[in-house]
């Protein structure tokens, strides 16, 4: 297609190398070369087989230690026990390889709801596709903060600097031309006119045509070579690895000392001693865990994305649960970042201006007259001319006015269109030749044109205070005056007046250029300019946001606002969203935090305050100083300035419309549609499902309580084994598992939201979770242990009852027992299951009562509960089954004891909590200074 290399050729040369033109591709040339080339992607790293990863599963550590349990079980006459011990061992494997294919699976589906998009020029006009839809020969538009989609050469530039980061490691942002580059000894990265795909627009704008898409990009290539590198594991996932270890070595220990005791003094055969070892390991080790740990966080983020709240990883759903700080930008986050321009201010006067949203029609009150038509003229042109904003008219797709490009901009441009600028003519006859970028630091933007009288002329719009500060004279009634200090008091008195009714400022000037010699620089240019006017537009708030910040506050989170805007008005906001409780809060500016220690800086942040005119590093410095203060931050933002602050932050949080492709890639959550709301029902779905991680825990370890206890107890005391190896398979891998995963999937409680954040520092299972666990286990075990001992005690006559079809089995127990010892065995087994009942209902709340969820809201767990029923029912009136389970059929009545396990320890329990409330309220009384009499 092509001999000389693409960034060797001049511009007019790399439209005719790649056959296409400034005007872009025709929609049909664009779809030829889609299937020419395939989609804009990278092709996925080949996946381990599937029965490779189920191989995991089977020969992990644990795992192993079982199948060779039931290897000395056969050897030892008990073929059965190994087969029973085998089936199990699969049986777990293959659940745990279902959860983590469901995990992933959730992860994936993730992928496809955050589709990138590309900013192109088609058949003559800007259009937005999908990134994975660019071909070779298309025409990108490029902004700041755009992610760069494919390969492309720079053909137009205005300023622009790139991160490519990605591909060399290196942040400082390259310098790109448009110029043909013809250097020898460079690679293709160091190439001034070349830009690639995965890397990002720091500042300023740009055009260039793509050569290269997917796997032929750089990044392609470097995909190709690398392996899949595994993340690493989150502080959520290293204290379960922490805590299975631990455990997993008291239970081995604890397993060691059974043995010699059992063998040793009891006299047992020592087949048995290390079966009875081996259970007691089983009974102890949470195997299956991680696995359940990662499937209830995966549901979690399931549940969000309903919600439209995007999770980039599983861990960040822990994370959100300890979430304290929130720092949230202002335009485009709290407001709906639909600017409208309400007042003017040129040639000394106010207007008003009619309309909304970005439908071109309004009217101005009053209308300028003569003696202002000049000034308000010159303010409309360089509103028009210093913008990068494009407006697209309503479509059968999308019925209301829209834009392409920064909001704020599409007002300026509206406001032009209102006033009749004709924006054709206008850059025909001052057509743009350079461009300074927006740069949040002079936070200015300035565009420079050829003007056929004054050779070159440059528009200026920013910030009202830093453009005031470089203006020398003002343009008043159709003259250019010096800029005095009583003028300069009136702009700022009207740009106060604005700010405080929550109008957003920005003022215009511009500046006749001298004849040029050298390059364009913003110290040469910005300088000595003619004011030309002010002008103030409404972003209203978000209609969610006051509520959301009411929850957060009663969560006991704080929302600090961290804005580049003018600090009036950011405080007219945040009072307005309910931010702010005092009535003179601090406004600390960006020039304040420079002024500050890191001591005192962290002393201030407990102080209500916000944080206005703060250029990226100062956000990034807010962050750092929570952190240090021991805050798990979360940071909102949406533009390219936010993202330092969001990959600094504990979680990153973007808005999915309004941002920017760099904000999106530097944040950890995507709220889809922008709803500041969205963002508490996250930090409420983080709670829950810590929450529900901890429910669960306290749920498997009370039910190890009267599995661990049997064995201790006989092998200190020679009390008769009230639980075999195979029962207690039957209660880890059978009857536990659907309502511990159930307890996973748990509502919010009602007061989740009413109590305030973790301490980040606390561990996952702390001493309140294993009293707890202890509390419950230890009434599931007198409970079992009631019953067992009633039945050796006083049941032999209703244990002869006739089972022809167990008549092999009960020779055998005449040797191990008797049928009165089986039948008390299968008592307590039965009796653990029907415990851990009221165990799932007595956990599904923290500290209140169950009625306050619903009884029956978590159908999940009725369903494992039925299950679970099923499942013993089975195990003990199903002959085959109750022979390899040894267990005898009990009796009807037995039931009817048994049954009421469950409504007892769910009493016990809710007296635990009814205690601990009062406590806790005795507390807080005091707290507040309450006498309890």
């Amino acid at each position: 297609m092509r001999s000389a290399p693409i960034y060797s050729l001049r511009v007019s040369d790399v439209f005719r190398a790649l056959e296409t033109s400034p005007e872009g591709l025709a929609s049909n040339e664009a779809q030829a070369r889609l299937s020419l080339y395939g989609p804009n992607v990278l092709r996925e790293p080949k996946a381990a087989p599937q029965w490779r990863r189920f191989g995991g599963h089977v020969l992990h550590p644990m795992a192993l230690l079982l199948l060779s349990a039931g290897v000395l079980a056969s050897l030892g006459g008990r073929p059965e026990l190994g087969i029973v011990i085998w089936l199990i061992v699969m049986v777990n494997a293959g659940f745990s390889f279902w959860r983590e294919y469901r995990a992933e699976q959730a992860v994936t589906a993730l992928k496809q709801l955050l589709p990138s998009y590309a900013r192109i020029v088609r058949d003559g006009g800007e259009v937005q596709v999908p990134s994975s839809e660019v071909v070779p020969g298309d025409v990108l538009v490029l902004a700041e903060g755009d992610n760069i989609p494919a390969d492309a050469r720079v053909v137009e530039e205005y300023g622009l600097r790139v991160n490519n980061a990605s591909l060399t490691g290196e942040a400082v942002p390259a310098r790109k031309t448009a110029e043909a580059s013809l250097r020898e000894g460079l690679t293709e990265v160091e190439r001034p006119n070349l830009i690639f795909a995965s890397t990002s627009v720091v500042s300023g704008t740009g055009r260039a045509v793509v050569y290269a898409t997917g796997m032929a990009t750089q990044f392609g290539r470097i995909a190709n070579l690398t392996q899949v590198v595994e993340e690493p594991p989150s502080p959520l996932q290293q204290q379960l690895r922490w805590m299975t270890r631990l455990i997993t070595f008291v239970a081995i220990g604890i397993g060691t000392v059974v043995f010699l005791v059992a063998a040793l003094n009891v006299g047992m055969p020592r087949i048995e001693a290390l079966i009875l070892a081996v259970g007691i390991i089983v009974a102890t080790v949470p195997e299956g865990l991680s696995p359940t740990v990662a499937l209830s966080l995966a549901m979690a983020v399931q549940r969000l994305a309903r919600r439209g709240v995007l999770v980039k990883k599983l861990a960040t759903v822990e994370t959100l649960s300890a979430t304290s700080v929130i720092c949230t930008d202002k335009s485009g986050t709290l407001t709906q970042n639909q600017m409208t321009v309400r007042q003017v201010w040129a040639g000394g006067q106010r207007f008003s201006v009619s309309g909304a949203g970005y439908e071109p029609t309004g009217e101005f009150s009053p209308r300028p007259d003569d003696t202002v038509a000049g000034d308000f003229k010159a303010l409309l042109g360089a509103a028009m001319l210093c913008n990068n904003a494009r407006l697209i008219p309503p479509s059968p797709e999308h019925p209301h006015w829209t834009c392409l490009g920064d909001q704020t901009e599409a007002a300026l441009r509206v406001l032009a269109l209102k006033g009749g600028m004709d924006d054709r003519l206008l850059n025909a006859m001052l057509p743009r030749v350079h461009e300074l970028p927006f740069d949040a630091r002079r936070k200015r933007m300035t565009t420079i044109h050829r003007d056929s009288v004054y050779g070159e002329v440059a528009m200026v719009k920013g910030a009202p205070k830093e453009v005031l500060q470089l203006c020398t004279n003002i343009l008043m009634h159709g003259e250019v005056r010096p800029l005095d200090a009583e003028t300069r008091a009136t702009i700022m008195a009207a740009n106060d007046d604005d700010a405080r009714r929550a109008l957003r400022v920005i003022a215009l000037s511009r500046r006749e250029l001298p004849p040029r010699s050298g390059p364009y620089s913003v110290e040469d240019i910005e300088r000595d300019l003619t004011f030309l006017g002010l002008v103030a537009m409404m972003d209203p708030p978000r209609p969610e946001v006051a509520d959301a910040v009411k929850t957060c506050r009663q969560a006991g989170i704080r929302i600090a606002m961290i804005t580049g805007d003018y600090g009036l008005t950011a405080e007219s906001v945040a009072r307005r969203v309910g931010m702010l409780s005092t009535p003179n809060p601090r406004i600390l500016t960006g020039t304040d935090v420079e002024a500050l220690n890191d001591a005192e800086l962290q002393a201030l942040l407990g102080e209500e305050a916000v944080f206005a005119r703060m250029a990226p590093d100062h956000k990034l410095r807010l962050v750092a100083a929570f952190q240090a203060r021991g805050d798990v931050v979360a940071v909102i933002g949406d533009g390219v300035n936010d993202a330092p602050a969001l990959r600094k932050a504990d979680i990153g949080i973007a808005m999915g419309r309004a941002g920017t492709d760099v904000a999106k890639q530097a944040a950890d959550v995507i709220i889809t549609d922008d709803d500041f709301g969205a963002i508490a029902g996250a930090i409420e779905e983080g709670r829950t499902a810590y929450n529900n991680i901890r429910k669960f825990l306290t749920y498997i370890f009370a039910s190890n309580v009267p599995e661990i206890m049997p064995f201790v107890l006989m092998a200190l005391f020679n009390i008769p084994l009230a639980l075999a190896v195979t029962q207690i398979l039957a209660i880890d891998l059978g009857t536990d598992l659907l309502p511990a995963l159930a307890l996973g999937a748990e509502r919010p409680e009602p007061d989740v939201m009413q109590r305030p954040p973790r301490w980040r520092t606390l561990p996952l299972v702390d001493g309140s979770l294993i009293a707890r666990a202890l509390w419950l286990g230890a009434i599931e075990t007198v409970l079992c242990y009631v019953g067992f001992f009633f039945v050796i005690d006083g049941s032999l006559n209703l244990a002869m009852t006739s089972r022809p079809d167990l008549l092999p089995f009960t020779d055998r127990l005449v040797v191990r027992g008797g049928l009165a010892y089986v039948m008390a065995t299968t008592v307590f087994h039965a009796g653990v299951v029907t415990a851990q009942i009221g165990n799932a209902f007595a956990c599904r709340t923290e500290l209140s009562h169950v009625r306050h969820m619903g009884w029956l809201s978590n159908r999940f767990l009725l369903a494992g509960i039925a299950a679970e029923i099923a499942i013993i029912l089975s195990l003990v009136y199903v002959a085959p089954l109750a022979a390899v389970f040894e267990h005898y059929p009990l009796p009807p009545e037995y039931w009817l004891v048994l049954l009421a396990y469950a409504p007892i320890l769910y009493v016990c329990e809710w007296i635990r909590k009814r205690a601990v409330q009062r406590i806790e309220q005795r507390q807080l009384r005091r707290r507040q200074g309450v006498v309890l009499i």
